[in-house]
């Protein structure tokens, strides 16, 4: 029999994640400190390193369970090396690391957009030591695998791109959606905003008849990634629960309400453990979820012809000028990875969402596919700050 302390532990876990809204979101204020990024660069000084403030624009990129794998080596004047954190990999969910080189990307696209702002043309040269591997992590001082070498190269010639001015509005909406139908226009700036080689975006709005194949795939998607123990638990390591752990790690999955916090000072929060499949903690997660996939009007997606390591890179670089064209039309988008995540148990529901968007039978991949919609405005999610990132 179950001891009651372990009981309790348990019961007291299941009762956090039933708080939680949406597992991949965060919910009530988080400490100041957490989203002090948002908030901006100061302008750069006289004889200063413009460079920092480029990278403090690109680390308000998006970034898959936003664990920010960003590292920047700014050794070399008039350079930015950029490098994939591998002890910052999702082995579990992201086996191929195809998100992990997508929230690459979604870094790259930022960086674009501010180096602009600054009268500077990014020279954004892709793999420069040879293609990533999640498998050989770069051995000191971060010699092999970059990501990219930017060489920023002053250009009376380059015009600021009007999306840098929604870079601090973006944010992943999780909540509910209105269920007005996007306006047309909308919709066509958020394609006209992809411009990505190979790469066909789709939308199914209203009066779609593959609606409710969306809603059925995302709803199956979740549940499976819920009741996988080892996918489960790469979820909650990553969960920052209360002000002191949020403003510690300032990434990951962050719970602020007021009953898990209290669970988790008593001690009563197991993330050793996964939830069982008919646990409260997965039901009601369940619950919520596929409540807000009932009220989400439409689906936006992005296919690509290939999915090697520069597609995957240009994919996320596409995915973040959509969802600031999204921004900037006073639309949201929240991405559904789960049907996207190349393990055995989400095959069926891979399969299903290639299918439905004509990718199947490997004639294309679909790199993201997102809700979206008008929603209630929502907080920003933590980030570590510039320093973090930087090497050396």
């Amino acid at each position: 029999m179950m001891e009651r302390r372990q009981f309790m532990r348990v019961l007291g876990g299941a009762a956090v994640l039933a708080a939680v809204p949406a597992l991949p979101g965060c919910s009530s204020t988080l400490p100041a400190e957490a989203v002090a990024a948002w908030q901006g660069p100061a302008p750069v000084p006289p004889g200063g390193d413009v460079r920092r403030w480029i990278v403090a624009h690109a680390i308000l990129a998006p970034h898959s369970h936003n664990l920010q794998s960003w590292l920047v080596d700014l050794q070399q004047p008039g350079e930015i090396m950029l490098y994939c954190d591998h002890t910052r990999l999702l082995p579990e969910t992201d086996p191929h690391s195809r998100q992990i080189l997508m929230s690459q990307g979604t870094f790259l696209e930022l960086l674009h957009l501010a180096a602009l702002q600054q009268g500077l043309r990014a020279e954004i040269d892709l793999f420069p030591h040879g293609e990533f591997d999640p498998r050989t992590p770069p051995a000191p001082p971060h010699t092999h695998h970059a990501t990219a070498r930017v060489r920023l190269v002053p250009d009376a010639s380059v015009q600021p791109d009007p999306l840098f001015g929604q870079i601090f509005r973006r944010r992943t909406n999780r909540s509910a959606y209105d269920m007005r139908t996007p306006e047309p226009q909308a919709v066509q700036a958020i394609a006209a905003a992809c411009t990505a080689p190979r790469l066909q975006t789709a939308f199914a709005l209203p009066g779609d008849a593959r609606l409710p194949e969306h809603r059925a795939i995302a709803r199956d998607a979740w549940r499976v990634e819920l009741v996988t123990p080892r996918t489960m638990l790469e979820s909650l390591k990553v969960l920052r629960v209360g002000p002191r752990e949020i403003a510690e790690h300032r990434d990951g999955l962050s719970v602020n309400a007021p009953l898990p916090r209290l669970l988790a000072a008593l001690g009563l929060f197991d993330r050793s453990r996964a939830p069982g499949p008919d646990d409260m903690a997965v039901t009601q997660q369940v619950q919520d979820f596929n409540a807000k996939i009932d009220a989400t009007p439409a689906f936006f997606a992005m296919v690509t012809e290939a999915n090697d390591r520069v597609t995957q890179v240009q994919a996320g670089r596409a995915y973040v000028r959509a969802q600031l064209a999204a921004t900037a039309q006073g639309l949201s988008m929240h991405p559904l990875q789960q049907a996207l995540q190349e393990y055995p148990e989400q095959a069926p529901h891979y399969a299903a969402i290639h299918a439905l968007l004509g990718a199947g039978g490997g004639r294309g991949t679909v790199q993201m596919w997102a809700r979206l919609g008008y929603a209630p405005p929502v907080g920003p999610a933590p980030r570590r700050g510039v320093q973090a990132h930087v090497l050396g």
